[in-house]
């Protein structure tokens, strides 16, 4: 089944708009009865709203999930394409992330994942080019040229950030930890710049990129040392929670369990294709009004929406000042992710950054398609933004210009990508916050507004912006529904 997401370019059929994915639901509802009160209403079917409209019914409540796609995941989701999975958002999974890997126990997946990286044949190389710097290394090399460049940028307090940071999962307990978010990434470079050798800067401002997907001086530099402090304090534990397993039948296999416990407890109830327009807090309850002019009722709603499409929905009465202004500054994350299909098998143990002068700043070989070629994921950012869709000989150019200059160029046979900035239910990637949000709108962001209950990974308090932060948030908002509606637990509470 295919969805009116995605894109896919092949040199046979070109440029063409929507792509398969096992996440698709069809039907797109099955409300039959648009008069039912429900107990609670979540808006948005990614992992977050995903685990909280399967919490919420798991236990008793009469749930309502409305979504404005025609498919589950929200911002992870995967196509397959002749029996080839590709990512177009989120993807790779790690136990050090306790609630994605509690889900996928619970699901019986802890074996459906797979390595990305595999150096043990082909090129086998690091390719580094810039204005700077132009080589080709070993990946020992580029490791311990990467090792060296972000201990040097985490290094705050002399314990590389254990100090600052001593709980990931409150990242604000200290002051120091708040000054951090004054600064900006390109404000921390200038602070080591005389420590800095021309390689590791090569390297280490392309790394800092692929994290928040924006530019140097949009990055929070509290917020790097927040994924840096969940993976270890360390890069090795970067490489190894951030980019190492992933689904063998891609994310959609993994979040389609969720959506199928929810319809087997028959207290479930769905609408695809229903953008939420209004949502209006009686005091008694909420009614939620999409774009079809259809209206539900329910005693909560749970609000998955994304910080930056807050502003894109009415909220009757209006949401409070700081959550206003959390989502006007908001996510600044604006990733363009494309993966190129090239006949190459040996390009299998490749990466590269290309760096700042190409769209597309750093690529890995991800995968050998069926047809025997390799998978390789190119990542961008806001620093020289494109829409890979709107000119796709561009888009083939940047990829190409990943690799260092050879006799010919890498053939490319296919390119798979969802452009993440045009997307209405995202407007962005996976979070990543500014200088001063977190410090000034954290607590806003998190907090509830009457009868609507705001969960989402973008302010997820552990792996914030990933899949584990949405589980988090989605687990989090169902249990405070339930425990509000249950009426065992409001006769215990009253004794």
């Amino acid at each position: 089944m295919t969805s009116r997401d995605g894109y896919c370019w092949t040199k046979k059929d070109g440029l063409k708009a929507g792509v398969p994915t096992i996440g698709l639901i069809n039907p797109p509802t099955n409300v039959t009865d648009e008069n039912v009160n429900y107990d609670v209403v979540v808006i948005g079917a990614g992992y977050c709203g995903l685990t909280a409209a399967r919490n919420a019914a798991l236990e008793g409540l009469r749930v309502l999930l409305l979504e404005g796609r025609d498919r589950i995941g929200g911002r992870s989701w995967s196509t397959n394409l002749d029996g080839y999975p590709y990512e177009m958002g989120g993807t790779w999974v790690h136990w050090g992330q306790s609630n994605t890997w509690r889900e996928m126990m619970r699901y019986e997946m802890e074996k459906d994942v797979e390595e990305s990286a595999d150096f043990s044949r082909g090129y086998n190389q690091f390719e580094l080019n810039s204005p700077a710097v132009t080589a080709s290394m070993s990946h020992e090399e580029e490791d311990e040229l990467l090792i060296s460049a972000t201990k040097k940028f985490a290094n705050v307090d002399g314990v590389f950030g254990r100090k600052v940071i001593p709980l990931p999962h409150d990242t604000f307990r200290t002051e120091e930890a708040k000054a951090l978010d004054r600064l900006s990434a390109k404000d921390r470079i200038d602070q080591i710049a005389a420590e800095l050798t021309p390689k590791e800067l090569a390297v280490l401002e392309p790394f800092i990129l692929l994290f928040s997907g924006s530019t140097l001086e949009k990055t929070s530099f509290h917020e790097y040392m927040h994924w840096w402090a969940m993976c270890g304090y360390r890069y090795e534990g970067c490489l190894d929670m951030l980019i190492t397993w992933k689904f063998r039948r891609g994310q959609s296999s993994f979040a389609i369990r969720f959506f199928e416990e929810a319809v087997a407890t028959k207290r479930f109830s769905y609408a695809f294709n229903s953008a939420v327009k209004l949502v209006k807090d009686t005091g008694a309850g909420v009614e939620i009004t999409v774009a079809s002019g259809k209206k539900y009722r329910a005693a909560r709603a749970i609000s998955a929406i994304p910080l930056n499409v807050l502003r894109e929905v009415t909220w009757d009465p209006p949401l409070p000042k700081g959550k206003v202004a959390a989502a006007s500054v908001g996510n600044v994350n604006q990733t363009i992710k494309v993966h190129a299909e090239i006949s190459d098998k040996d390009l299998r143990s490749w990466t590269g950054i290309t760096w700042p002068h190409n769209e597309l700043i750093y690529a890995i070989g991800d995968g050998t398609t069926p047809a025997g070629n390799t998978h390789v994921v190119c990542f961008g950012g806001d620093h020289k933004h494109m829409h890979p869709e709107e000119n796709i000989e561009k888009t083939k150019r940047a990829v190409e210009n990943m690799f260092l200059p050879k006799d010919k160029k890498p053939e490319i046979e296919r390119l798979v990508f969802h452009n993440w900035t045009k997307d209405e239910f995202a407007k962005g990637a996976w979070f990543f916050s500014p200088p001063g949000l977190l410090a000034d709108h954290l607590d806003d962001m998190r907090a509830r507004h009457g009868n609507v209950v705001f969960a989402n990974s973008d302010w997820a308090l552990g792996w914030r912006s990933f899949i584990d932060g949405a589980i988090e948030e989605g687990t989090r908002a169902a249990l405070e529904v339930r425990k509000e509606l249950d009426p065992f637990n409001q006769s215990k509470s009253s004794l």
